[in-house]
């Protein structure tokens, strides 16, 4: 398909026949915006573009020289083609050589913190680089700094949400697959501790419903870290008493966890067997988030958030800051959501609502 649109006008959405990836593109369709729909394998690409009306074009994430002359064709890129501790990296290095503004849906703490090291060298090339555009971190992003904004004097931040609805994208399953064994991850005086899977476990009062919640490596142990600079973060997720118990259980099966050939079968298996929630869960399921922060004295201030599903959210938030970075509503460097269009930013997104507790 013959590609003539204008770079500063079009979004490169790599990763784009994924399932989320689909999400994003329908969402850019339904905005009317011009996207080069790009990924490695043609068949899916091909048939994307032929029911969609929008040019592709087949790069692998290692092909460099296919990669820049990709990324050569768009302001930005959405890049949802993860796990990205393994893709990011390549696809960052591209977009500083060609100035293309960098985007993802990472939730991923490891990605925060490598793309954290690319400030300089994106702020001399003038692009953003800003992971965790989707469900994963944009609303605790934003709640994180909302808090920090009530209690300027926080030096502690708590943040926990829960999704109705079931079912996982095969991508989020995969980054799952490839973290088990690693246990959890807190922010503590600045750093990233690790700690035991199922160590921290704590009753969160969602405002309408009273959840037990726990603890794990979330992104926001690194993103809430450079929006705030809150020196202990700790997340948690709504879990099943049958959850927090493998989770427990898993610290004395970790050796089989991180074994390699386990991984390799879990991933094959997901493969065959996982694309992502139906449609009809999308449209009628929702998430939940809190957060709290203390201060040494004794202060505290906590609001709760409840919005859209995660992956329509994800589509939507995506889809929209790449609208406002391809507009030129952008700061150079690497930068978390919250940072650039702040903690009310999530309140554009429709059937969004904050509460103060």
């Amino acid at each position: 398909m013959t590609f003539t649109t204008r770079r500063d006008s079009t979004i490169i959405l790599y990763g784009s026949y994924g399932y989320t990836g689909q999400l994003i593109a329908k969402e850019c369709k339904s905005r009317g915006l011009h996207v080069l729909l790009a990924g490695r394998r043609k068949a899916p690409l091909e048939k994307q573009a032929g029911e969609m009306g929008y040019p592709f074009q087949v790069v692998d994430i290692n092909d460099t020289v296919g990669l820049k002359n990709l990324l050569e064709k768009g302001s930005v890129v959405i890049h949802c083609a993860g796990p990205f501790q393994f893709t990011a990296r390549s696809m960052v290095e591209m977009c500083l050589s060609t100035k293309t503004h960098y985007t993802d849906i990472s939730g991923e703490y490891q990605v925060f913190e490598l793309l954290a090291t690319f400030d300089d060298r994106a702020k001399k090339a003038g692009i953003t680089v800003m992971p965790g555009t989707g469900f994963d971190v944009v609303p605790t992003d934003c709640l994180a700094l909302y808090l920090k904004d009530q209690l300027p004097s926080a030096i502690r931040l708590q943040l926990a949400f829960a999704l109705s609805g079931g079912g996982v994208s095969r991508g989020t399953a995969k980054t799952m697959v490839l973290g088990m064994g690693d246990g959890s991850v807190v922010r503590k005086a600045g750093k990233l501790v690790h700690i035991p899977l199922g160590q921290k476990i704590r009753p969160v009062d969602f405002g309408s419903v009273k959840l037990k919640c726990l603890n794990i490596p979330w992104g926001d142990v690194s993103s809430a870290w450079f929006s705030t600079g809150i020196p202990d973060i700790e997340v948690y997720v709504a879990a099943s008493r049958n959850t927090i118990a493998a989770a427990r259980f898993s610290r004395y099966v970790s050796w089989l966890l991180k074994a390699k050939w386990f991984k390799r079968l879990l991933l094959k298996i997901i493969d065959r067997r996982i694309s992502g929630p139906e449609r009809q869960i999308i449209e009628s399921s929702s998430s939940l988030l809190w957060g709290s922060v203390y201060d040494t004295s004794g202060n505290s201030k906590t609001a709760t958030i409840k919005t859209m599903n995660g992956y329509k959210l994800t589509s939507q938030t995506s889809v929209l800051i790449a609208e406002k970075i391809a507009g030129g509503n952008f700061k150079p460097g690497f930068q978390t959501p919250a940072i650039v269009y702040g903690a009310d930013f999530i309140l554009e997104i429709e059937n969004t609502h904050r509460k103060n507790l």
